[in-house]
C-alpha cells in the first residue's frame, strides 16, 4: 500500500468492561490521575445526542476538509468503537455532517472525535452518536483523499493508537493507553470517590480549608 493511502484493520481493543467503567467517570477524573498529560486540549465539544462516551478508538488521518477516508472508516468501524480523526485542525471546511453521522449512527459507532469542524449541528444533535469536533462551518468537504486508517494519530495534542480507550463528556475527550487501562481506572474510580466526599463536606459546611494557608506559608506568604 501507499504511504498517506493505506489501511490497517484494528484487530486489539480495550476491553468493553473497562469502557464501561469508564463511561461512568467524569473525564477530568481520569485525566487527573494520569497526571493530567492525556487529555485533548480544549475546544472539542459534543454535537451529538451523545454526551457521554467510552469505547476502543479506531484510528483515522485524513487531508484537512477531506473525507474520503473517513467514509471508509464508517464502514469498517465496529459497533462501539470511538473513530479518532486527526483533521489537522482544520476549521474553514467541515469534515463531515448530517449523512455521513447518520450513517455512523445507523452501524452502532459510538462516537465520532475531529479534530476539525463538523456541520448540519441542528440534524447531529437528534443523533443516538457522540460527535466531539472544535468549530462549526457551512462550508462542506472534499472526497479525494489522502488518508490513512488504523495507524497510530495525533487528534487535539494527543497520541491515539488504535484500540486505545477514549472516553468524552461535556468537558472534552480524554486517551487511555490501552495496557494502561485497567490500573488508570482503578485509580480513577479511587479519585471519584474523594470528589464525591469533598463534595458532601462542602454542602454540609464542614470542608477543611487549613490546606490553602499551609501551602501559602510553604512558599513563603503569610496569608494575611
Amino acid at each position: 500500500m501507499t504511504v498517506g493511502f493505506r489501511i490497517r484493520l484494528v484487530t486489539a481493543r480495550v476491553d468493553a468492561a473497562l469502557c464501561a467503567r469508564a463511561a461512568k467517570l467524569p473525564a477530568a477524573n481520569i485525566g487527573d490521575v494520569m497526571s493530567r498529560m492525556q487529555t485533548m486540549r480544549g475546544g472539542f465539544r459534543p454535537f451529538g445526542g451523545r454526551k457521554v462516551v467510552a469505547g476502543p478508538a479506531f484510528t483515522i488521518r485524513a487531508r484537512s476538509g477531506d473525507n474520503l477516508m473517513l467514509h471508509r472508516a464508517i464502514d469498517l468501524a465496529e459497533p462501539g468503537d470511538v473513530i479518532v480523526c486527526d483533521g489537522g485542525g482544520e476549521l474553514a471546511i467541515a469534515q463531515t455532517g448530517e449523512l455521513m453521522m447518520g450513517h455512523a449512527a445507523k452501524r452502532g459507532i459510538a462516537a465520532v472525535i475531529i479534530d476539525g469542524a463538523v456541520r448540519d449541528i441542528a440534524a447531529l444533535a437528534m443523533l443516538d452518536l457522540g460527535i466531539w469536533a472544535c468549530g462549526v462551518t457551512p462550508s462542506g468537504p472534499y472526497k479525494d483523499g489522502p488518508g490513512e486508517i488504523g495507524y497510530p494519530v495525533s487528534c487535539g495534542g494527543q497520541v491515539v493508537m488504535p484500540g486505545d480507550l477514549v472516553m468524552a463528556d461535556e468537558d472534552g475527550v480524554v486517551v487511555v493507553p490501552a495496557a494502561d487501562a485497567a490500573e488508570v481506572l482503578v485509580a480513577a474510580e479511587a479519585h471519584n470517590a474523594k470528589e464525591i466526599k469533598a463534595q458532601a463536606a462542602i454542602e454540609a459546611g464542614t470542608s477543611e480549608r487549613g490546606w490553602v494557608l499551609d501551602l501559602l506559608r510553604s512558599k513563603g506568604c503569610d496569608g494575611a
